[in-house]
């Protein structure tokens, strides 16, 4: 049996107590955050110690295992304050406030032994894990292209995200950096490395600081192309429009396999008019976020099986990122390796 100590109780936060508590093997010990009497809200109903310093936390709790649910300006210091050998330390995305400042932390926690993995959810999505599966039985012979429309619709009038997750209004990057972050993470696993990256960023919504809309287009090394276009005013077809947040096409020399706003896929072999259904195996849980992807992704670093999404992985994710804010800004195509 492991313990496990959340930090950070904001929204978010919800949909990772609800996994742990849930999980075979764990026990949940503790919590914490900023606002004591937050801490002491969710710590009753969990049955759990509750916080609002984490090296107390630390001390008093002894987790094997801790997840940072806190925004980026405070990944550095929390995770500095937590490197010791053996510890497993999952952190929310984005990660940290810098390229420079994640390499540092990564290469921290690397010499201090120490577990670092983010949680980057999308990947651990049912629909996700069905393509992946998909495209590795080579059923779509040589990939040509893919291409995903992000359309939420979440992101309208002045108060928009005011209900869930406030913060957004404030980011200065918030498109790419906050959400697009989920595909270019996806792209890079079903695809392979990226070598070029294009991108046109703009702002719709004058209430929000940062960019809501724009397109981006990636080479990878494999020879496949992929497009992320993105638009939080806009909706898409869906009983739910934040369940896979848009739609996804996949091109190839064997058809054309398709994802749609339910979370259903569906392949249209080459030549042929009529698309079949493409069972998704994984269970999908639509009580939870993304299909219940924060406790596949949760499931995954507590089997012990090769971790996906470590520190030193994911900061090929954030190049990425700023790969696309400087060739929006300089209007050009960018290598990833310039």
């Amino acid at each position: 049996m492991k313990n496990v100590a959340v930090v950070g109780l904001g929204y978010f936060s919800q949909f990772h107590l609800a996994a742990w508590a849930k999980q075979p093997g764990i026990r949940l010990v503790a919590v914490a955050d900023t606002d004591a009497v937050l801490a002491d809200e969710i710590a009753a109903e969990y049955g759990v110690s509750g916080y609002a310093d984490v090296d107390e936390l630390v001390q008093e709790s002894a987790p094997d295992i801790i997840d940072l649910v806190v925004p980026p300006s405070a990944h550095a210091g929390l995770i500095r304050g937590l490197l010791k050998p053996g510890l497993v330390v999952i952190c929310q995305k984005p990660f940290c406030t810098s390229l420079a400042e994640a390499e540092a932390i990564v290469a921290e926690a690397e010499a201090a032994n120490t577990a670092l993995i983010i949680h980057e959810n999308f990947r651990f999505q049912p629909w996700y894990r069905e393509i992946k599966s998909f495209l590795d039985s080579g059923r779509m012979g040589r990939v040509y292209s893919a291409r995903f429309a992000l359309r939420p619709g979440d992101g309208r009038g002045a108060d928009a995200y005011l209900a869930r997750q406030p913060s957004f209004q404030k980011m200065q990057r918030f498109l790419v950096q906050e959400t697009a972050v989920h595909l270019l993470d996806v792209f890079r696993w079903l695809f392979g490395p990226v070598s070029h990256i294009y991108a046109d960023l703009r702002q719709l919504n004058p209430v929000i600081a940062g960019e809501d809309a724009g397109q981006m287009i990636l080479s990878h090394e494999t020879g496949v192309q992929t497009v992320f276009d993105g638009n939080r005013l806009a909706d898409h077809v869906a009983e739910n429009t934040r369940k896979t947040m848009g739609e996804m096409v996949i091109e190839g020399e064997g058809g054309t396999l398709s994802l749609n706003g339910d979370g259903a896929l569906f392949f249209r072999e080459f030549g042929r008019q009529d698309a079949v259904p493409v069972t998704v195996s994984e269970p999908v849980d639509d009580t939870q976020f993304g299909g219940g992807c924060v406790a596949a992704l949760i499931a995954h670093v507590v089997d012990g099986s090769p971790l996906e999404n470590t520190g030193r992985d994911y900061l090929e994710v954030i190049r990425l990122c700023e790969a696309a804010y400087r060739s929006d800004a300089e209007g050009r195509r960018i290598g990833l390796r310039d």
